[in-house]
This record gives C-alpha cells, structure tokens and sequence, in this order.
C-alpha cells in the first residue's frame, strides 16, 4: 500500500484530540446547564420559598400579638397593653413586604394570597380593631367595647384563615421546590457518572486506537528489524500503520536490500580472497623457494669466486626472497583469523602461556631476560589465536628491550565482565602519537636491519582479540617501557 493514501501519525493524534474536545466540550456543557438548574433550584428553595414562609409565620404571630393587645386594652383600659398592637403591626408590614419581594419573582399567585391576608388584616382593624380602641379611650369604661367581640372575632378568624392557607400553599410550594432540586442533584450526579464513564471510555477507545494504529506496527517494525540485526537478511521487514511508520519500514527495507547486496558483493569477494590464498600459498610460494634455493646454491658453489659486491647482491637475493616467504605467510595467517574458524574451547591461560615462553626460551636464555606471570584465567577461545597474541606481546617485549635486560610482566584483573590482560616490560617504549598507528597492518616505527619483524604482529593480534569479542590498545600512560592492554571476555564457573 502506497505510504501517501495513509493518514500520519500527526493527523490521528489530532483527530483522536479533536474527537475528545468535542466529547468533553458536550459533557461539560450537559454538566453547565444542570449546575445553572441546580443553583436556580437552590436559590428558589433557600432565597426564595423558605425566607417566605417565615415571613408568614412572622406576620402569623404579629396579628396574634396586635389581637392580645386590642383584648387586653379593651379589658384594662390601660395603655401599656396597646405597645403589642402597635408593634404588631410594624412587624405585619416589614413581614409582608420581604415576603412579596420574595415570591415576586417566582410565584405571583401566592403575592395576590398575600395581598389578601394585608388586605383581611387592614379590614379587621380598621372594622372592629381601631374603633373599639377609639371607644375604650373616649369612654374610660372597658365593659363598653365587649358587646361587638363576637364581631371582631369572625373577622380575625378570616385573616388567619387566609395566613393558614397561604401557609399551606408555600409548604406545598417549599416541597416541590425540594423535590425539583433532589431531582437536579440527581441529574447533575448522573451527569458526572456518565461523563467519567464517556471519558474512560473514549480513553480507552484511544488507547487502543493508538495500540492498533502506532504501537503495534512499531513493534512489528521492531521485530523485523531485531531479525534481521541477528543476522537473517533474508527476512522481508514490513511495516503498517501511520505514514511515518510505513515509511522507516520502507527505508529499512531498502537498507536490508542494499546490506545483502553488499553481503553477496563480500562473499563473492572472500571467495576472490579465498582464492588468492590458495595461490599464495602455493603458486607464490613455489617460485620464492626456487629463488632462496638456487640462490643459495650459487652462495656456495660460486663463493671466493665472486666479487665483494657480487656476493652482497646474492644475500640481497636471499634475504629478500626468505622475507617475502615470511610477509606472505603472515598475511595470510592474518587473513584467516575470524575466516577460518574453529570451534572455540575453553583455555586454560596459565598452561598456555608457559607453552609460549617455552618456544621463547632460548630468546630468554639468550637476552638475559626475566619474565614474570600472574595467576591467569581460564577463558573462551582458539588457543592457537590466543597464544599468538600473548607470543606476539611477549616476543616484542623481548625484542625491544634497549641496552639493558628485558624485564616482562604479564598482569591481569577482573573488571565486571571482562578479564583485562596487562603485558608491560621495561624496553624502549612507543610514542603516544603512534598508539593507533602500530595496529595498522605492515606499519613499522623501526628499520628492518634495527629490528627483525614484518609489522603485522600487533595488526594481528587486534584481529584475534576482536574477534573473541575484546579490544586491545597501548596503554599512554606509561613514563617507561610499553605496556599493552587488552580484554576478554570472563567465563562464569558455571561454564568452566
């Protein structure tokens, strides 16, 4: 499938966000407009019905108050018993009006209840209350009002009468404005309940989007290119999902394709080598035997019969035909290391060792020379490899030992995985600045006359420790002599 009809990555993130705003926004805005009811039910209930009905009981217990008094001036005739008439009705008045400012707003049928209880009250006074407090003062005689109570007692009765069932309307009204407001509550709760539930819901629905869409392809892609970095090149990596995702698998792909190509392009070229070795090791060397030995044999047929000069050109002869014999033998021994492998044993390094100093002995015997070793491991290897690293560091550290003595340590310490390999002496020692130089295949820091060697030992020995999987290097830090280190890697005793 063509990469450019797939939507990026950077697109599906923006529609699954997009598709949350629009979720949150509509369950935010569900969740506003039952907030917005829940506070007019609150304020209906609480600011409004409530402070109404006290108001009520309020202008109740004012008229009581205003009809004990007219009873007790009217028995009394005294004028103290007047002060809860009076005060009665200030209190009838300030009730009546928090009470209508109250329910103006919402309920204007039970403001005309009220108008009618003002109106009942203003009537009962102003029929039997006022007069017969006028009578009482002007005549002085109590006993004069009694005559009409029965009067005033009908027309208080209508008043509370009114005050009861406005009372009753507002405790009916106080109930559904209870009822409204347990109903929003509700609602608002189930909102919040369903919205958490919406939101995990299309959490997890993006989740798994993003599961199916991004992280599965990816680690598909993982997979594949895990196989092929194992070294299986022949597995095909494909990739779905996202653009960016389809095209890395494409371009791995490509990379795949390209890295087989290249492997082809080196097995054919080590079969070129392999080839090359063969006839280096036998057209080669063929002839360069038949030159050292028929210029050997002209050495000592014709020796005393040639001149000085002549005599030297024949050695030159010899000598160049037996160092070409060694330069194509190390080549290709070096050629073989990592090619040619054996099946890697465990190698007791002490043994090995005192098997290269013997072969070394006569050097030692010769040179006068020391040679210390530590306690060594046991390690994973080709002994044969092995031994012509430490042969190699032991035979340099024996050749270029300077005026004096050789002196030769061989150390090594465990360090966290690796076994670290020390080979000093106290010689003639190398430059810092030629620390990588040395390594480089037929690089020589000394004429061959100075010193014998082709200049492939240290190339060598790279090779072999990096293919057991160390590194190997000069140690700068040394004021005298030369010290090489190197690792390999440590056996468990579980595989020992």
């Amino acid at each position: 499938m063509d990469y450019r009809t797939r939507w990026p990555a950077s697109r599906l993130l923006m529609a699954a966000v997009a598709v949350l705003i629009l979720v949150c926004a509509g369950g935010i805005g569900s969740l506003g407009v039952a907030v917005a009811r829940l506070s007019d039910a609150r304020v209906l209930l609480v600011d409004q019905i409530a402070p109404a009905r006290g108001m009520v009981r309020q202008i109740d217990t004012a008229l009581i108050n205003q009809e004990n008094g007219v009873r007790g001036y009217v028995l009394t005739a005294k004028q103290d018993f007047l002060t809860p008439y009076t005060d009665g009705q200030r209190i009838e008045h300030e009730s009546i009006d928090a009470a209508r400012s109250a329910l103006a707003s919402v309920r204007p049928d039970l403001v005309r209840d009220l108008d009618e209880v003002d109106q009942l009250a203003a009537d009962w006074r102003q029929s039997y209350a006022e007069p017969l407090v006028n009578l009482v003062y002007v005549s002085g005689n109590p006993q004069t009002a009694l005559a009409d109570a029965e009067r005033g007692k009908a027309l208080f009765d209508r008043v509370r009468a009114a005050i009861d069932e406005l009372g009753g309307k507002l405790e009916q009204a106080s109930e559904e404005a209870q009822r409204e407001l347990d109903d929003v509550v509700g609602e608002v709760l189930w909102l919040v309940v369903a919205l958490g539930v919406l939101l995990v819901l299309i959490i997890s629905g993006v989740a798994v989007m993003l599961y199916r869409i991004v992280i599965a392809p990816l680690s598909g892609l993982a997979a594949d290119v895990r196989q092929v970095s194992s070294g299986d090149y022949a597995h095909a990596v494909e990739a779905g999902g996202p653009r960016e995702t389809v095209m890395l698998g494409q371009d791995v792909e490509a990379m795949r394709v390209r890295i087989l190509a290249d492997l082809e392009e080196l097995r054919r070229s080590n079969s070129e080598l392999e080839q090359f070795a063969y006839v280096a090791s036998h057209d080669l060397q063929e002839p360069l035997r038949k030159v050292a030995s028929f210029c050997q044999l002209l050495e000592r047929r014709y020796s005393g019969q040639l001149d000085e000069r002549g005599e030297q050109y024949l050695q030159f002869a010899v000598d160049g035909a037996k160092r070409m014999q060694v330069l194509i033998n190390d080549l290709l021994a070096f050629s073989r290391v990592g090619r040619m492998s054996r099946e890697q044993t465990m190698v007791d390094l002490d043994e090995l060792v005192a098997e290269v100093l013997d072969n070394y002995s006569e050097l030692i015997e010769g040179t006068g020379a020391t040679v210390e070793v530590a306690d060594l491991p046991t390690v994973r290897g080709e002994a044969s490899l092995l031994g012509g690293v430490f042969g190699n560091l032991i035979g340099n550290a024996l050749k270029f030992h300077g005026k004096n003595p050789p002196q030769v340590r061989v150390d090594v310490e465990r360090t966290g995985e690796l076994w670290t390999f020390d080979v000093s002496d106290k010689g003639i020692g190398i430059d810092p600045e030629y620390a990588e130089r040395i390594f480089v295949i037929f690089q020589r820091l000394h004429h061959k006359d100075d010193y014998p060697g082709t200049g492939i030992g240290l190339a060598m020995c790279r090779k072999i420790v990096e293919y057991h999987g160390g590194t190997i290097w000069l140690d700068t830090g040394q004021e005298t002599g030369t010290t090489f280190k190197f690792t390999l890697p440590a056996v468990e005793d579980d595989e020992q």
